[in-house]
């Protein structure tokens, strides 16, 4: 329990008793707090145990250091707790360390403790006061407060100022030091003005000022009545006895006792005693009336004190037994306390049991007994009840049940057509217990429509006029109680067909052929009627595979899924159930695509374009024709292409803008209001093809006394069609009677006309002929006198022969020399004035040029060809020089002129074959006689003399000469028969003898074998080094067993490294292995050990 302390402060003796007791003249200073206390720090409970150790009061003098230190134990703590410094109720401190203040932390892990400090530096005067430290982990919290008084340094200690104990740090925004003397106003207030005076004058740390109030030195004036005034303060149980003692100076004084103001008089009571200069007052059976103020004066003095009186906490004699009953009983709860008069809370599972006057429970006592009542018991009344007093509780459980249910009348199955009423009724006791009406688990609730009656035992449920919704399961279920009364209601209704929903015309229903079809039809009655569709004497099943009748809940169905022109017809739906049968018709009628037409027909073809007719189809697909689409494509091609998006009305049509020479195809597509009908056959394949331009630049290539010669170049448009050749047409000038020339066409653009009259003028014309036809003619401008002219010959030598024509030897010369003369001129060569043999060289002549012919020239074929053309008696000559070239011969002789410090001179002669062209330089090379490499010193050198230069003291030298002409180098070289010898003047080299080095050695390891592993499966090498002389023989061992013709190993030897492979080791190849060496000399042996590991394969 908590107690409240006050005190009593005499700061004059002269003040006079207030009038209003101790409301003027006490101080709280909080809950539990002694007067005795006033110097200690108001311990909050804390929320949690965090703090292990907490910090404590001190005191440090003006100028000394402090250290506060707060411990938290983080065994049980997954991170580091916060701490928070304060100063006085809100001073955040964190903010105001510096060279004054500093805070620290530390972990020690071995046990587990985190420590926080707070160290203060050089202590002012205003550092004291009161401090809190707060801890704070998650949801959890602890704090502890303590002081820190500051000592100064001066002697006279009571001379405070009051101004210096409150001084703050100064603010930048805030000054709290008050301007007046505060301390002055503290000293002659009541206790009771204290928060008032702190309030107004804005001081912060109020109990700090109290304490430094309390310990300064007050002057107090000797008592001239009191040698021992009253204690502050008095505490007594109830029941027992006090005795206040007061010591007077003079016994001789009167004296009086006063209680809140009051004298008090002797009574059985009050006792008043005599002990010589001791003055007692006796207070027996004390209670709560004797706790006040008491007060005794002796002359003008007073003194005060207070009395506080315990009480003893008051306990549960007897309990509240449990109790179990029914629904509308009374139930009463009994406890019997330790006192008459005593005060006890009632609760309910925890919380406090109204008792107000609307409450449904009801307290009243007797002496000692204490009642709780609840007259009309209800199940909400069920729970845990427990009565609570000072000094103990007790409860206890009430248990309120329902009585039995019992159905006088029970729910019953009803049927009722649609739109009458519809009435449920059943009877149940008790007849105050209410219910609750379902229709398939769905709560009903009372409407305009329905109407929910109870009256005693009677339950109804009435409505006006029943729909469908209404059918199902109902179910009455009485309040508190798990028993249920349950009945069918049936809603009957005669079955309609609503096809007037669908807004069908004349009820016909219009479908074109290859499409589904589904028609639903909205129907009603209740029960779902049973639904029968017809067409004719043939009934619908739901089973069919193309058609079909489907009946879901309100609506039937027929669907067809791929609608024919067979489907047409009446069809007719009949409907029964129990409450009477309908019957309705709907009729369907399917129109289709036409027929396509058949292939049309294509009697005209152009070069881009062709015309096509058609006929109608015969099958309209019971809609008129509304035109027509006109598709073609290339015969290769499997693309049509569309060649009109308006309909065309007639049954011919001229397609344009196609390609010349590719074969096309054309077909025809019907359109009526359902749709495009299918392809007709595509046409007759069709080329469109055109003639070629007429031929060009037709001239007279020659005429003799009975031919004429014309010739012609190509037309300018050949087409695709090609050209398959030409005809040449002649007529008598003067007439118009063309004779053809050529009986069958000719491909070449040259032509002779022969038969000719002598003497005759003749025209001529020329005309292209394709598949297409003939081509418009070109005739000459002029005509042609048939009579042979003489043209004097004319060589026309090509120019680069009209220069010297080289050739090396073993290449072909072919050469064509053009001439013009008529009659043909007769053309004969001539080389040096010679005849010239064909087995030599081969001449071919032509009518208009000659070919000279070497297959393979020598060095012979060299020299001047003449060419004569002769006609008549006109001749016309050219000559042509051929000359045929070789590589050169070496030099003749090659001598070294001087050989002088590194040079050597050379001097040689040119050859004497240079290959039938000049000599265009030389390239001379050098050889060490040691060596005899031969290197290229100079290039392309014209002179037949040379220095060499820059030689190597001490070599000896060779050197060879090549040839070169316009074919390149000489084959051979010429070398010169003596050395040159580059020798250095004045030194003789000391050649010294060496003796040879013994190299043999026995076998030794220069790289030992290593321990390893290898995974089973991939392969393994074993490596080492080995040095002897002479080549030491290799052997492997495995586990001292010599490994030999064994396919799973493999055993290599380079250069000295030794190398054993193991082929997909297993475990079993895991051991130890040697590998020897030997020779003449000796042997060495080197071992290691190998472990196979199996690779695991992880799931």
């Amino acid at each position: 329990m908590l107690y409240i302390s006050l005190i009593f402060v005499c700061l004059d003796d002269s003040d006079p008793v207030s009038s209003t007791g101790r409301k003027d003249s006490v101080w709280s200073l909080g809950e539990g707090q002694p007067p005795e206390d006033v110097d200690k720090p108001v311990d909050n409970p804390p929320l949690s145990t965090l703090l292990i150790e907490s910090p404590q009061s001190g005191t440090v003098a003006v100028g000394g250091d402090i250290t506060f230190v707060a411990k938290v134990e983080a065994k049980d703590l997954l991170r580091k707790p916060t701490v928070k410094w304060f100063k006085g109720k809100w001073m955040d401190l964190a903010s105001k360390t510096g060279k004054h203040l500093q805070l620290k932390e530390s972990f020690e892990r071995v046990t587990k403790i985190h420590t926080f400090e707070m160290h203060i530096i050089k202590a002012k005067e205003n550092y004291a006061g009161n401090y809190r430290c707060e801890v704070t982990y998650k949801d959890k919290f602890d704090s502890c407060s303590f002081d820190l008084e500051i000592k100064e340094e001066e002697k006279g200690q009571h001379n405070i100022d009051i101004r210096s104990a409150f001084k703050r740090r100064e603010h930048k925004q805030q000054d709290d030091t008050p301007e007046v003397d505060v301390w002055e106003i503290l000293k002659n207030a009541r206790p009771d003005e204290y928060e008032k005076i702190a309030f107004t004058y804005g001081i912060t740390d109020l109990r700090g000022l109290l304490k430094r109030l309390k310990k300064a030195p007050k002057e107090e004036k000797k008592s001239a009545a009191f040698a021992k005034r009253l204690d502050p303060t008095y505490q007594v149980d109830k029941g027992g006895k006090i005795r206040l003692v007061v010591e007077l100076a003079d016994p001789t004084v009167d004296l009086k006792w006063y209680k809140n103001g009051q004298e008090i008089r002797p009574t059985p009571k009050y006792i008043f005693e005599h002990k010589g200069t001791q003055r007692i007052m006796v207070i027996n059976n004390c209670s709560s009336n004797d706790d006040a103020a008491y007060s005794v004066v002796a002359g003008e003095e007073k003194c005060t004190t207070e009395l506080f009186v315990k009480e003893l906490p008051i306990t549960i004699v007897k309990g509240i037994e449990p109790v179990k009953t029914t629904v509308n009983e009374r139930i009463e709860l009994e406890c019997e306390v330790s006192e008459e008069g005593a005060h006890i809370k009632w609760l309910k599972n925890g919380v406090e049991v109204p008792t107000g006057v609307r409450s449904r429970y009801r307290v009243k006592s007797e002496g000692t007994k204490h009642y709780l009542v609840i007259d009309d018991a209800s199940r909400e009344d069920t729970g845990t009840y427990s009565v609570m007093a000072t000094g103990g509780v007790s409860e206890a459980h009430v248990q309120v049940e329902l009585k039995p249910l019992k159905v006088y009348q029970d729910l019953q199955d009803i049927t009722v057509k649609l739109g009458q009423p519809l009435k449920l009724h059943c009877e149940i006791y008790p007849g105050n217990v209410p219910g609750r009406w379902y229709r398939n688990g769905q709560l009903i609730q009372p409407s305009d429509r329905i109407n929910i009656i109870h009256r005693a035992k009677v339950h109804r449920l009435e409505i006006e006029t029943s729909s469908l919704h209404d059918a199902g399961d109902y179910t009455f279920v009485p309040e508190g109680y798990s028993q249920s009364l349950s009945a069918k209601v049936h809603i009957i209704d005669p079955p309609k067909v609503h096809l007037e929903s669908l807004n069908l015309p004349d009820n016909t229903v219009t479908v074109v052929a290859g499409n589904k079809l589904r028609l639903e039809v909205p129907i009603s009655g209740e029960p779902a009627p049973r639904v029968v569709w017809m067409k004719g004497e043939r009934v619908i099943l739901d089973s069919g595979h193309r058609v079909r009748a489907e009946t879901y809940g309100d609506q039937t169905s027929l669907t067809i899924e791929v609608t024919e022109r067979e489907d047409t017809g009446n069809y007719k739906m009949v409907l029964q159930n129990e409450a009477g049968e309908a019957t309705a018709s709907v009729k369907i009628k399917v129109v289709d695509i036409p027929d396509p037409p058949d292939a049309p027909l294509v009697p005209e073809v152009g070069g881009d374009w062709c015309s096509m007719t058609w006929e109608p189809p015969k099958y309209d697909g019971g809609s008129p024709i509304l035109g027509y689409f006109i598709e073609r494509k290339k015969k290769q091609s499997s693309r049509w292409m569309r060649l009109n998006f308006d309909l065309i009305k007639e049954t011919s049509f001229e397609p344009k803008k196609m390609i010349e020479g590719v074969p096309y195809e054309v077909r025809i597509f019907a359109v009526n209001a359902i749709g495009v009908s299918k392809p007709s056959e595509p046409s007759k394949a069709f080329t469109p093809l055109a003639v070629t331009s007429e031929p060009t630049m037709l001239v007279v290539d020659d005429v003799t006394d009975n031919t004429v010669t014309v010739k012609w170049r190509p037309p300018e448009t050949i087409g695709a069609a090609g050209l398959d050749g030409y005809l040449v047409e002649y007529c008598i000038e003067g007439s118009n009677d063309w004779k053809v020339s050529n009986k069958e066409l000719t491909e070449k653009t040259k032509y002779t006309i022969t038969g000719l009259t002598p003497e005759s003028k003749i025209l001529v014309r020329v005309r292209a002929i394709n598949k297409a036809g003939a081509s418009p003619p070109r005739t000459l401008q002029h005509a042609v006198l048939v009579k042979e002219v003489v043209e004097p010959p004319k060589i026309r030598v090509p120019r680069h022969l009209k220069q010297t024509y080289t050739r090396k030897v073993g290449e072909a010369v072919n050469l064509v020399v053009p001439f013009q003369g008529k009659p043909r001129p007769k053309v004969t060569w001539m080389k040096e004035g010679q005849a010239i043999e064909p087995s030599h060289v081969s001449i071919r002549n032509t009518d208009c040029d000659s070919i000279i012919f070497i297959r393979k020239a020598e060095r012979t074929h060299s020299g001047k060809y003449d060419m004569t053309v002769q006609v008549e008696n006109h001749v016309d000559s050219a000559i042509i020089d051929i000359q045929i070239v070789d590589l050169p011969g070496p030099p003749q002789s090659v001598t070294i002129e001087d050989i002088w410090g590194r040079n050597v001179a050379l001097v040689w002669t040119p050859p004497k074959d240079n290959g039938n062209a000049p000599i265009t330089g030389y390239t001379i090379q050098k050889a060490d006689k040691k060596t005899m490499e031969w290197y290229t010193c100079i290039e392309h050198y014209h002179r037949t003399c040379i220095t060499i230069t820059d030689l190597v003291v001490g070599n000896e030298y060779y050197f060879r000469i090549f040839s070169e002409n316009m074919c390149g180098l000489s084959e051979n070289a010429t070398q010169t028969k003596k050395s040159a010898l580059i020798a250095k003047e004045g030194l003789q080299v000391k050649i010294p003898e060496y003796s040879d080095h013994d190299f043999k050695e026995p076998p030794k390891f220069t790289q030992p074998l290593i321990n390893t592993f290898a995974i089973a499966g991939y392969n393994a090498t074993l490596n080492c080094s080995v040095r002897a002389n002479p080549r030491p023989k290799v052997i492997w061992m495995k586990n001292k067993i010599a490994i030999i013709d064994d396919p799973r190993y493999r055993m290599f030897s380079n250069q000295g490294v030794c190398t054993l492979e193991i082929r997909k080791p297993s475990p079993y190849d895991g051991g130890l292995y040697t590998c020897k060496a030997v020779n003449d000399l000796g042997e060495a042996q080197v071992d290691c050990k190998l472990e196979i590991k199996v690779q695991t394969q992880e799931l």
